[in-house]
């Protein structure tokens, strides 16, 4: 091998030995280790965090969905959150149906009214003061009671863990002043997280100067989730008739 090889391919190795590591578990002959102490029960005493999604500024990359793996070392195939894409009808009539293929970001929606902790028989899924739900993996026995009872599919059986694993807004990333991965690496600005509470706050402004678009997910649940939309198609948010809202999307539903 001449030098200048040596020599680049020895920056490379001098450059990786400088990456920093941010996850939240370490590797330990090929098993992660997740939560060695169990989460803060508690949280930031007088704050509601919620976050913003527009739309109309997501262009799925799936940034948010790679920077998220990364940071919480989920499996491969396993994701904390991503984008799917879908089909939506634009019309009831099905001999002259027309679709439209669009994209939507998908995460925990930390609720107000989260069905998942009223089925835990262990007390391990729950909810701090600034309503990030959070799971406690020292408890969590992988019942998947959980899992079911999640209207929004947000919620999976770690298959490293065998715990329950879900979007934690990256609350360790939180009570360090950092915005979640997905946040800080998403393209075209489309996520905003925040405190509700904070009249002065951006996702309240954004809220209230779009209070006419702010939809949810599933609002017949009464779930009231803290994850809100603009530009959210209707058909992910009613029902037409009392039958589910026209769309596809390799049989998932919304």
């Amino acid at each position: 091998m001449d030098s200048s090889k040596r020599r680049f391919l020895g920056a490379i190795t001098t450059g990786a030995a400088l990456i920093p590591v941010t996850g939240v578990g370490v590797s330990v002959a090929g098993t992660v280790v997740r939560n060695n102490q169990s989460p803060d029960r508690h949280g930031s005493t007088g704050k509601r965090y919620g976050m913003v999604i527009d739309l109309r500024k997501c262009v799925g990359c799936q940034a948010c969905t790679v920077s998220c793996g990364i940071e919480n070392q989920t499996p491969i195939g396993e994701f904390r959150t991503t984008v799917k894409q879908y089909d939506v009808s634009l019309s009831n009539d099905e001999q002259s149906q027309v679709c439209q293929s669009v994209t939507l970001p998908r995460l925990c929606n930390h609720c107000d009214n989260p069905p998942c902790i009223a089925v835990c028989p262990v007390q391990a899924t729950f909810q701090r003061n600034d309503g990030i739900v959070m799971v406690d993996n020292q408890r969590c026995v992988g019942c998947a009671y959980c899992v079911q009872a999640c209207p929004y599919d947000a919620r999976f059986i770690n298959s490293e863990t065998m715990t329950a694993d879900k979007c934690t807004f990256c609350a360790h990333r939180l009570e360090q002043g950092l915005l979640p991965a997905c946040v800080e690496t998403c393209v075209g600005g489309a996520r905003v997280i925040g405190d509700l509470n904070d009249a002065n706050s951006t996702i309240r402004r954004i809220l209230n100067e779009n209070s006419n678009d702010v939809k949810v997910l599933k609002p017949e649940h009464g779930t009231q989730p803290h994850v809100f939309y603009l530009g959210l198609e209707p058909q992910f948010v009613t029902q037409i008739d009392g039958n589910a809202a026209p769309y596809r999307a390799q049989g998932e539903h919304v």
